[in-house]
């Protein structure tokens, strides 16, 4: 039985709605500003470009996002996807920043997006290579590897040095945890659709009272401020085109696997169709953000945790996201407002939504075939994704090309379920073209609201 309290196609009222978009601006806004900060850091840019950089980030996630829940044509999945600017890219960016610049980046994101577009034609086959027992592994591994990011929020940030693990932060983190907890379980209608936004408006105001909130941020802000396209130029490095191009065809497996939890969550069909629709959108839209100036993006997993935990699958309300992300492009003192939310607040937050992913891996996990085969490829996949999530130094002596394709837990879990289910003796026949269509996802572990 369908238990959304929004299915995927319905239209909140207007208050409702820009309430709980907001519930996912917040989760994605961090990430989004996360990257254009590290590759600004890293090559060691004026802070006027690093502005830059977040900008454009922000519009650009901003307008692929409203496209991928709307759809133009045949371009975008129509379903509640958050578009945003990818760690998978940070290592190619900044390799290939570090010899070219961010023209070279900019340059090799538009090239190398080809392969994205491309790929997004064969969507139907690869769909095939993921069956229930792969998908469960990735969904799994989705929510194991974001769990650690929240937790370094509730510490503090992985940059709070001494502070990091205070107790102070702590007692935030589990405070707001606790909030969010209560009003998912004990709330009705909106108050508990809205728990993750209104649980961190009330550690935000906790914050205020206690004088942790840092406005300096908010002070150096600029009003208003329009991304201006091309305004790094671009150059097109042969050796930055490929490693970009790596990058983007290990996002496929990582998107692929994104999409098929957002399917579940969302009690969706996730047809070779949709995916092509919603992967061509990811390769147009890493296309069209390296013309305004930004790093590559794709599907955001954090933001399928805020709709397993809240039942809220409208699309119409993610799209009224991208259109606060659009705006806090334009109006940079917006973003710079959401940023002077403590880490410790986003934590407790955040540890919720992420391993609710988890949960409903876990479900899915309990609904395959248990036998020896399923069982080894669900302990090695899971087991490989661990090793090079909590020890990345894993890969480290290894060629470069080893690290772009194994650097994330995901992608080596997918990767590796993927092989083990082609090649361990008495497999399943795979799924055909005129089978898809019983290939209905399970439900995820959503709790009843309203």
């Amino acid at each position: 039985m369908n238990n959304l309290l929004y299915q995927v196609d319905d239209r909140p009222p207007p208050i409702t709605t820009a309430l709980l978009a907001a519930q996912h601006m917040l989760a994605a806004l961090g990430g989004i500003i996360a990257v254009p900060l590290v590759v600004g850091a890293v090559l060691k840019l004026p802070a006027d470009q690093v502005v830059a950089l977040v900008n454009a980030a922000l519009l650009g996630s901003g307008i692929v996002t409203t496209i991928q829940c709307i759809g133009v044509g045949r371009v975008g999945i129509r379903l509640p996807c958050v578009m945003g600017t990818s760690f998978a890219f940070v290592g190619a960016a900044i390799s290939v920043g570090l010899e070219h610049g961010v023209p070279g980046i900019l340059g090799s994101s538009l090239a190398g997006s080809a392969i994205m577009i491309l790929g997004s034609f064969f969507m139907p086959q690869i769909r095939k290579l993921f069956p229930h027992q792969v998908t469960a592994v990735v969904v799994t591994m989705i929510g194991l590897s974001l769990v650690p990011v929240a937790v370094d929020w509730a510490a503090g940030g992985k940059n709070a040095g001494a502070n990091y693990g205070d107790p102070t932060n702590l007692g935030i983190a589990l405070f707001v945890l606790a909030t969010v907890i209560a009003l998912v379980q004990f709330g009705k209608g909106i108050i508990s659709a809205a728990a993750v936004v209104i649980g961190i408006a009330i550690g935000y105001a906790v914050c205020l009272g206690l004088g942790l909130v840092n406005f300096t941020a908010v002070q150096k802000a600029a009003v208003f401020a329009v991304p201006q396209p091309l305004y790094f130029g671009m150059t097109f490095p042969v050796s930055g085109i490929l490693a970009m191009a790596l990058a983007y065809v290990v996002t496929i497996v990582e998107t692929t696997g994104t999409f098929m939890a957002l399917g579940s969550a969302t009690n969706t069909k996730m047809k070779g169709k949709l995916l092509c629709r919603g992967v061509l959108c990811d390769g147009l839209g890493s296309a069209f953000v390296s013309v305004l100036g930004a790093p590559p993006v794709s599907t955001f997993a954090q933001n399928v945790g805020v709709i397993s935990l809240t039942g809220v699958a409208s699309r119409y309300v993610v799209a009224l996201t991208g259109v606060f992300l659009a705006a806090a492009g334009l109006f940079p003192v917006l973003g710079a407002i959401v940023v002077t939310i403590p880490q410790p607040v986003l934590g407790g937050a955040g540890l919720m939504m992420f391993a609710m992913i988890i949960a409903a891996g876990v479900q899915m996990l309990s609904n395959v075939e248990h036998d020896k085969r399923t069982g080894l490829l669900i302990a090695v996949s899971v087991g490989c994704g661990l090793a090079v999530s909590e020890r990345p130094e894993l890969l480290a002596k290894l060629p470069s090309f080893v690290h772009e394709i194994f650097g994330s837990g995901i992608s080596t879990a997918a990767i590796v379920a993927v092989v083990l289910n082609l090649v361990l003796p008495d497999r399943p026949v795979a799924v055909h073209d005129d089978e898809e269509e019983d290939d209905v996802p399970q439900p995820m572990l959503i709790p009843k609201v309203g």
